[in-house]
């Protein structure tokens, strides 16, 4: 007989700290279990001051040996800035390599064919897990202007040439956004969803790092993938939902597991 009991999410408040427009499937599975997700992006983007490195790169586009995407919204700045253009980028594309199943999922829609998706879901794991097929290659990683450093410096240790320029900006929260924020920073939710550092990173300049340890005790705090939960243990919160990757499945998995536990 199939299980009737309702999910260990029901009726739990789950913070979504991305923008709707990225998290819609994460939404309706929330919803699905029971859950009332709520939207609370801590982190926004835009177009880079000055396109022109990227306007570069886009015109040497064939000329690269691998292009590196260590996030979703990055594959999605390139394909806009290329179409503003006139340009199509899989043609005579260099191999893609992705740093997990969300970036791969829309390098695939873009219609790149991709080489290579991280095993281990860090952006320098690219580096490691490639390093006997990077020496004297040209690769291309459009990022953040919050990006960390580690990923370019591992592939100029591995012989690689590196153009490493900025297909985006990660913004701060809107001034709505942070009123919102102060009721969750109250513990005002049953969990946190955090899918980068940049979003640690403004949750601890809006609120302080006492209000986000301090939330641990009454809120489940999750992290998508390891370097947002080292993020958040730098932090001070040691309490740590950990989802695997970046898919709806993987993160409701996780949320269960910890609410079925503490029920």
């Amino acid at each position: 007989m199939a299980d009737l009991s309702p999910s260990p999410l029901a009726g739990k408040r789950i913070v979504i700290t991305r923008a709707a427009l990225q998290s819609s499937e994460l939404f309706e599975k929330l919803s699905s279990f029971g859950a009332i997700p709520v939207s609370l992006p801590l982190v926004s983007f835009a177009a880079p001051e000055d396109c022109g490195p990227l306007d570069a790169a886009l015109l040497q586009w064939s000329r690269f040996d691998w292009v590196m995407f260590t996030s979703a919204y990055a594959v999605q700045a390139v394909i806009v800035r290329a179409a503003r253009h006139g340009r199509n980028l899989t043609r005579n594309s260099p191999k893609v390599a992705v740093v997990g199943p969300a970036t791969r999922d829309k390098a695939t829609k873009a219609g790149f064919s991709v080489e290579h998706v991280a095993q281990t879901h860090l952006g320098v794991a690219l580096a490691q897990e490639l390093a006997d097929r990077l020496s004297g290659k040209r690769v291309l990683l459009p990022r953040s202007d919050r990006a960390n450093p580690d990923l370019p410096t591992a592939l100029r240790k591995l012989g690689a040439h590196v153009t490493e320029v900025i297909a985006y900006l990660t913004l701060r929260p809107s001034d709505a956004d942070q009123q919102r924020l102060a009721s969750v920073a109250r513990g005002e939710a049953d969990a946190i969803l955090f899918f980068s550092p940049s979003a640690v990173h403004n949750f601890l300049e809006l609120s302080g790092r006492q209000q986000l340890m301090s939330l641990q005790d009454r809120v489940a705090m999750a992290a998508i993938g390891p370097v947002t939960a080292g993020a958040l243990r730098e932090a001070g919160v040691h309490r740590i939902v950990i989802a695997a990757e970046a898919s709806a499945s993987a993160v409701v998995h996780a949320l269960e597991s910890r609410f079925a536990k503490r029920s």
